[in-house]
């Protein structure tokens, strides 16, 4: 996580590009710098820390100029030291800002030193610079060398650059990592986030995957990856529009589920590759990964059950032994720590009490290193933690987690994936495992397509006062999630067991005004799953079958089915959560209850 702003204006842009920065911070706070050209070359100013630090300088030095770039860093190569803290300087003349991880880097930095580049840093970044200074020797244009350049980059970034020779435009690109281009009068802009814009334009060019974009003072010009020029959609900023507004929808519940398609995408966005995990996005110090024997995961709630299924990812993936706890029990007991093992906390708000004084504790213990998985970047646990993998979700007001829950697992299997990739994944195995979270954010949207029909069968629980979910391996954690949205927000009685429970005790609850809900993915437990379903028919139980089309489960006596999106077995703990939301939420607008403010609860639990 790092940010960028640009900008190139007929006014002084150095305290646009800080104020940018500071509306930035979250995306990364080791380090900060600006690069401005004053029309007598490029100079720049750098500082270790948080953004006031690189205030601090220009108080004492001031940089004035029309045209320019600055970045705040979230450290991955190298240390938050001012060597490598951007920009990133080819001699004096070419100055660059990069968000993102260049995959290739050793072998490119092998060339550039045999062509005689000296590096004054450990960054990919400086990578990226000298090659684009190589190509200009033979290809004098800007542009055009930035081009060239990127065509030899593997790995997911944006950048912007900008040269002493040119006072009239900078040049930006894409791969992997958000950009977005601000447009004003007579002055234009790129940031990492529009958010970072909004002191200066309202109006707004979102780049698409490979875009190149020139940024002149009077116009904009995009470049898709085949070099053919692009006339993107400008898009207008509403300011009464945000994550506290419910737009079109009813509740925010509704809305944050909605949003599960789009914030799944950004919480992948750079951290894949076509075919990797890149695991720079755990930061400087990702080198962890090739350490951890065990996985210790604590959490509340949601997080609980989110925790629950990575750990059927890690231990499949990476063969790697996970243990899952409640942090309130945690914290109460004598805890014995594994060698090598990774503390990893999960929380939407970073704030909750118990998981907060779970991790304190964790600190005074032999583990590894500590993890967290979080929404709120400026929270307490991302503060503490010595690692952070973001969520990305955006603001979530409804208390019953949707779109949280599901970037936690999203973030988890990214996280297992790593793991597993330095537990002997097969490079083969990772790529296919890659592609597949390449099609989540389609997969959950072809899941919200049946929320009419489960509107409908929603009419059905309007007297219901008990309900039981069933799931086998890794659903059964979803059908903890299940149970728990349902009784969160309609106030329904619910529980939630392994399917092969049924005839331990939970079997003697079933009758015709108890319904059962239950996920059936076609994998290799189909056939225990559909027994289970047996057991529960006869007995006259009303079941609500959850599955893809390839279980050959139809609609029959006591039998409701709604179909799920067939997917790759990984992804499945994943997209059947959406129905199991979309009913939960339906069944408590049938019931009357506050869907975004349920009695007794609060959105973060801050304490104990």
């Amino acid at each position: 996580m790092c940010g960028i702003v640009g900008a190139i204006a007929r006014r002084n842009v150095s305290k646009i590009l800080i104020e940018g920065l500071s509306r930035l911070e979250y995306r990364g706070y080791d380090s900060s710098g600006i690069a401005i050209n004053n029309g007598n070359g490029v100079f720049a100013h750098r500082a270790v820390g948080k953004v006031q630090a690189l205030k601090d300088k220009f108080s004492i030095e001031p940089l004035d100029g029309k045209l320019g770039i600055a970045h705040t860093r979230w450290a991955t190569h190298g240390k938050p030291t001012e060597a490598n803290a951007h920009p990133h300087f080819s001699g004096d003349h070419l100055a660059l800002v990069h968000n993102g991880i260049i995959e290739n880097h050793e072998p490119l930095r092998r060339d550039l030193k045999a062509k005689g580049y000296q590096f004054k840093s450990e960054t990919d970044t400086e990578v990226i610079v000298h090659l684009i200074d190589d190509a200009l020797k033979t290809e004098p244009d800007l542009l055009r060398a930035v081009q060239k350049t990127l065509a030899k980059l593997e790995g997911a970034f944006a950048i912007a650059v900008v040269s002493s020779s040119d006072e009239e435009r900078f040049i930006a690109a894409r791969k992997g990592s958000p950009l977005v281009v601000g447009v004003g009068i007579e002055e234009n802009f790129v940031a990492s986030d529009q958010l970072a814009l909004l002191h200066v334009t309202d109006q707004f060019i979102f780049l698409e995957e490979g875009d190149v974009v020139e940024v002149a003072r009077d116009a904009v010009t995009i470049y898709d990856q085949s070099g053919a020029v692009q006339d993107r959609p400008i898009s207008v900023f509403n300011h009464n529009v945000d994550a506290t507004d419910k737009g079109e929808f009813r509740h925010y519940m509704m809305k944050e589920i909605y949003e599960q398609p789009k914030v799944i995408a950004a919480c992948l966005e750079g951290r894949i590759s076509e075919s990797k995990v890149l695991t720079s996005c755990f930061g400087a110090d990702s080198g962890f990964l090739k350490e951890v024997e065990n996985v210790h995961i604590v959490a509340c709630g949601t997080s609980y059950h989110a925790g629950l299924v990575a750990k059927y990812w890690l231990e499949d993936l990476a063969g790697v032994p996970c243990s899952v706890e409640v942090a309130s029990e945690y914290r109460y007991r004598k805890v014995a720590v594994p060698k090598n093992t990774l503390f990893l906390t999960l929380s939407q708000s970073g704030e909750t009490a118990d998981t907060l004084a779970a991790l304190r504790m964790a600190k005074t213990l032999a583990y590894l290193t500590t993890l967290a998985i979080c929404n709120v970047p400026s929270s307490t646990l991302v503060r503490e933690s010595a690692l952070t993998l973001l969520t990305n979700a955006g603001a979530e007001i409804g208390v019953a987690s949707t779109k949280a829950f599901t970037t936690q697992l999203t973030a988890l299997l990214i996280t297992s994936v790593a793991i597993a990739v330095e537990n002997g994944l097969s490079a083969e195995k990772e790529k296919a495992l890659v592609q597949a979270m390449r099609s989540l954010p389609s997969y959950v949207n072809a899941a919200l397509q049946e929320d009419a029909h489960i509107k409908k069968i929603a009419d059905r629980f309007a007297n219901k006062h008990h309900a039981l979910f069933l799931g086998r391996g890794a659903m059964f954690p979803i059908a903890l999630e299940g149970s728990l949205k349902l009784k969160e927000i309609s106030y329904i009685h619910a529980e939630a067991y392994p399917a092969g429970e049924l005839k331990h005790g939970p079997l003697a609850l079933v009758d015709e005004n108890m319904p059962i809900i239950t996920m059936v993915p076609h994998n290799d437990m189909l056939d225990k799953l559909k027994s289970n379903l047996q057991e529960v028919a006869a007995r006259g139980g009303e079941l609500y079958v959850f599955a893809d089309k390839d279980t050959e489960l139809n609609n029959e006596k006591n039998i409701t089915f709604t179909e799920v999106p067939k997917v790759e077995r990984i992804l499945e703990p994943i997209v059947h959560t959406i129905p199991l939301q979309l009913l939960s939420y339906h069944v408590a607008v049938v019931k009357g209850t506050d869907v975004d403010q349920p009695r007794n609860l609060a959105k973060s639990v801050t304490v104990e």
